[in-house]
């Protein structure tokens, strides 16, 4: 499968840049004056990158340019403030399944994320607040700075957390944990999030670019169809397969990976 062309101009006007460099994709939001915050332009900027990335881009990094990973939904979508981008009040007045159909597409600009043919790693500096969090949820590793804050802001602004960040969360602390998390919206620092599963490592500020460099040179040493059997297989698991069913699916797996092995030392199979 060929990569699909990605529109710079949408890139442009979602606040979103990308850097391929080999089997790296580097994404970064670039609206720094307003701490990254996110509009509908963002999430078809991000869902065009996971549609458009080359099948050979086997890690992706998600980071914010400035202070800030991103501080959230803009939040004059409220009033239908931002420049050419539906307000909130916009997306109420098509009815419930045109709604429910933007959404969905708005959404898709995260779920790609968990894909498991690519590892994804959310480098986070600064705050991460509602759609930045859930944007730092959609990705495997979470590599955070020290300066890290964390929060489910949704609900504090009479809204629900709806780009895909729920499932994630609960996966990652739990039924209970998420539950106050999210209802609360109260804000989680750096040594918090390490403590109760949320990030992989927490580092100084100045060291998390080399940090970052470092888990893609580790996650690039295995075979490509070994670690996207493996994340499939723990993704199964988490979403609450019985023994047996997991035991299938990783005799499954294993069949396969034999079978690509073998083809490349030209066995036959």
């Amino acid at each position: 499968m060929s990569a699909t062309p990605i529109d710079a101009d949408l890139l442009e006007r979602g606040g979103v840049r990308l850097v391929v460099d080999g089997p790296r994709a580097t994404v970064t939001l670039d609206r720094p004056d307003v701490l990254n915050a996110q509009t509908p332009s963002t999430w078809q900027a991000l869902r065009a990158i996971g549609e458009g990335l080359d099948p050979d881009v086997l890690v992706v990094v998600v980071r914010g340019s400035g202070r800030a990973f991103s501080a959230g939904l803009d939040r004059r979508m409220f009033t239908g403030g931002v420049p050419g981008e539906p307000g909130l009040a916009d997306i109420l007045r098509q009815g419930p399944e045109q709604g429910d159909a933007q959404i969905a597409e708005f959404q898709r600009g995260f779920t790609w994320l968990r894909d498991p043919k690519r590892v994804t790693i959310a480098a986070v500096s600064g705050h991460a607040i509602g759609a930045g969090f859930q944007l730092a949820l959609a990705c495997d590793f979470r590599v955070i700075a020290d300066d890290t804050q964390f929060s489910m802001a949704e609900t504090t602004l009479g809204l629900v957390p709806d780009l895909g960040g729920t499932q994630p969360l609960v996966r990652l602390v739990g039924y209970s944990r998420a539950a106050e998390l999210c209802v609360t919206g109260r804000r989680i620092n750096a040594e918090e999030s390490l403590r109760i599963g949320l990030a992989n490592t927490v580092v100084p500020l100045p060291d998390l670019d080399t940090a970052v460099d470092n888990l893609v040179t580790q996650v690039l040493r295995p075979l490509p169809g070994a670690v996207r059997e493996t994340l499939a297989l723990i993704s199964a698991a988490a979403d609450g397969t019985t023994t047996e069913q997991q035991l299938a699916l990783e005799r499954a797996a294993q069949l396969r990976r034999l079978g690509e092995l073998a083809a490349l030392a030209g066995q036959p199979t």
